[in-house]
């Protein structure tokens, strides 16, 4: 099974997109190493970290997982740990894709429990 295979089975288009998106910026950190030697100050690291926390907060919403993992991220060095996939396993496993909209009550009392 590759990672290809993986990736068809998460159901959301959103999902599979941010999935994408992680592995693929972890993937241009780790092996373009010699590109981003200067770690924390290295512009080209740092566009590539903002890009990579705007679109994957687009696509999954606001979560407090990409804070640490955007902090860890200007750290020299840890760019070598996938941190970005890391944080959308994180947020994916968690968040459950509503397959209906939420029911709205009219104003008034609350109704009796179910």
């Amino acid at each position: 099974m590759s990672i290809f295979d993986s990736i068809k089975a998460i159901k959301s288009p959103e999902h599979r997109l941010a999935w994408l998106v992680a592995i693929g910026v972890d993937a241009i950190q780790i092996l373009g190493m010699p590109f981003f030697v200067e770690g924390g100050i290295s512009p080209l690291d740092t566009v590539l970290d903002l890009a990579a926390a705007g679109i994957l907060t687009k696509l999954l919403g606001w979560h407090w997982a990409f804070l640490p993992t955007f902090a860890a991220e200007l750290i020299p060095g840890v760019d070598l740990i996938p941190t970005w996939t890391a944080a959308v396993f994180f947020v994916t496993r968690q968040q459950k894709v509503r397959t209906t909209d939420p029911e709205i009550l009219p104003p008034g009392p609350a109704p009796s429990p179910r």
